[in-house]
């Protein structure tokens, strides 16, 4: 079989190392080694290469110059400073989408929500609480600003995974409360109470994650 043109074996090569990352088997900190990526996958060093500095732009790997390249990590200063950015932020992508959102967006949200209620995993928590979030934003007009929110989410997502373990059953009850409380706001379309509902959800995971250093255990070491 021949080997698929550069750029779109880049791409294709980044998302299965994004996705990799992003559902946590590839860890904070964990080396990538180009050359057993390149074998696994059937591809030259090249597309490999491009693949790395691709995830690179999106925040999911640090590339260092003579060394290689690793899953990039955060200490708890950097996912403190990138919780408050998503405070501030969201609920401005939030209230751009949701004067345009519809009714069968709204009966969409509820369906996710049961669906987020009748399940006790957590890496299918995770898919349905992002896909649930992103519904609220889908009729958004600022792609500039939901590129940055996209980027935050994938960049603290193996620490939102380890706050749905802390929390428990616990912290999923409260968390299906805010989502609740914030899909009332939304259905009422009252822009003010779903911005404060949303913050303060968010605020929530990052105070959470602030008395857990133990979290960030192994994922705070200088990469080389």
């Amino acid at each position: 079989m021949s080997e698929v043109p550069g750029s779109t074996a880049s791409q294709r090569i980044a998302g299965i190392i994004g996705e990799r990352i992003l559902n946590g088997v590839l860890a904070p900190g964990a080396r990538i080694k180009q050359e057993e990526i390149a074998e696994e996958l059937a591809a030259s060093r090249i597309p490999v290469r491009e693949a790395l500095r691709i995830l690179e732009s999106r925040g999911l790997v640090t590339l260092k110059s003579n060394s290689g390249a690793w899953v990039s990590h955060m200490d708890p200063h950097d996912l403190g400073i990138s919780y408050q950015i998503r405070e501030r932020i969201e609920p401005l992508l939030l209230v751009d989408s949701m004067q345009r959102l519809t009714h069968a967006d709204l009966a969409e949200l509820r369906e996710i929500q049961d669906d987020i209620e009748a399940n006790d995993d957590v890496e299918r928590f995770l898919v349905l609480d992002r896909r649930f979030h992103w519904a609220t934003y889908r009729r958004h007009r600022t792609p500039q600003l939901a590129g940055m929110v996209e980027r935050l989410w994938d960049t603290t997502q193996h620490y939102r995974r380890a706050f749905t373990r802390l929390a428990g059953r616990q912290g999923s009850w409260i968390i299906c409360s805010e989502h609740r409380l914030l899909l009332e706001a939304i259905t009422s379309a009252d822009p003010d109470t779903a911005s404060t509902i949303l913050t303060m959800h968010i605020r929530r995971t990052r105070l959470e994650l602030a008395m857990h250093p133990e979290v960030f255990a192994g994922t705070s070491r200088t990469l080389p």
